[in-house]
């Protein structure tokens, strides 16, 4: 996930000058040692943009732009001058989405967009990224701590299922869309995280935080990887959870729901939790096969994996709003571990069970 683009000396010297006098090639280097070039005659400008990742726009004389992005970036030199920019997290949000629980942004802002809900009383019940290209959500995510992970007074679960007024019509996903289509309609943020109020819960039924899910796996392993997760935040100062479904083109069935939305080969969760009393993290990450049975296994920690492997297998770049220092460390956490006393194996630091690995 780490790509790094690099703007050779004769662009980063003065993008302004370079506009007014010598544009006569633009050459950008690929981490791969690609080069790519643009002659006077192919752009018209080329900026520098850090409005949702670091990378640069080339602006074609077609009317059409091309983008060179990253996720992570040691060293940049913004537009106009303003010197060289470093610091200790090199791949964090630039945009809205700077909290620890925010994944990284998709690159193509203009297709992606970011919302959060949010209550008057309690702030952010949960965020997410939906994709107009696929209708789908990218991800949801948001927090448990004591000042959300409770139970108001007469709050009951509202089952207002409905269309996200926040997202355009022509993208968003519809009741029509999973009625009669098999799927249960699959919280991210489950409404059980969000009891604080009935105003809180109703807006995990938007449908913009669902997936379409088989009930077998909907009601059977993932809400045991639910309460798991829940039960988790009570002994954390604050547990930071991105829950999602693969929607890339070869990470989902052939078959749609309905014809319309796509179902999703994999569930998957991201945790990260913080202990104030040591000021620790610890990360790990929850992979399920999205599959119409019912899975029976209680060795959770079967469903563990490093959340570096988690990052490979989506594509997506967890928690990096972290410091990198912090980030690296705990995004390669996931190591088995025997105990004599109860003879079982556990995933260290988790307390979730799994089954041995073979000899």
């Amino acid at each position: 996930m780490k790509r790094y683009i690099i703007i050779l000396a004769t662009l980063l010297t003065s993008l302004t000058a370079m506009a007014q006098e010598e544009r006569d090639t633009v050459v950008i280097t690929l981490q791969d040692g690609s080069e790519v070039r643009y002659t006077d005659d192919q752009f018209d400008r080329v900026q520098v943009i850090f409005n949702l990742r670091y990378g640069v726009k080339v602006y074609l004389k077609n009317g059409k732009s091309k983008d060179y992005l990253a996720t992570k970036v040691e060293v940049h030199e913004y537009l106009g001058g303003g010197g060289v920019v470093t610091d200790n997290n090199t791949n964090r949000n630039l945009y809205r989405a700077k909290l620890l629980e925010y994944p990284h942004l998709a690159a193509d802002s203009t297709m992606n967009q970011l919302i959060i809900k949010s209550t008057e009383d309690y702030g952010i019940t949960y965020s997410l990224e939906w994709s107009y290209a696929d209708k789908a959500n990218r991800w949801t995510c948001y927090e448990l701590h004591s000042g959300n992970n409770f139970r108001g007074d007469s709050v009951v679960r509202q089952d207002d299922f409905r269309e996200d007024p926040e997202i355009a019509p022509q993208y968003r996903s519809t009741l029509n869309d999973y009625s009669k289509s098999g799927f249960s309609r699959g919280h991210l943020c489950p409404s059980a995280d969000r009891l604080c109020s009935n105003d809180q819960n109703s807006q995990t039924f938007f449908l913009s935080n669902m997936q379409p899910q088989w009930q077998n796996h909907n009601g059977g392993l993932w809400s045991n990887l639910e309460s798991l997760v829940h039960g988790w935040s009570d002994n954390c100062d604050t547990l930071y959870v991105v829950k999602a479904a693969t929607i890339r083109s070869d990470q989902v069935y052939e078959e749609k729901c309905n014809n319309k939305l796509l179902v999703p080969k994999y569930f998957y969760m991201a945790i990260l939790s913080y202990d104030k009393e040591d000021n620790s993290y610890k990360a790990i990450g929850l992979w399920t096969v999205h599959e119409n049975v019912s899975d029976k296994n209680k060795n959770y920690g079967d469903y563990a994996i490093s959340i570096d492997k988690l990052e490979e297998l989506t594509g997506i770049d967890f928690f990096c709003n972290l410091p990198d220092d912090i980030e690296d460390a705990v995004e390669n956490q996931c190591e088995k571990k025997y105990d004599p006393d109860t003879n079982k194996w556990y995933i260290d630091n988790w307390g979730i069970t799994c089954t041995p690995p073979d000899p």
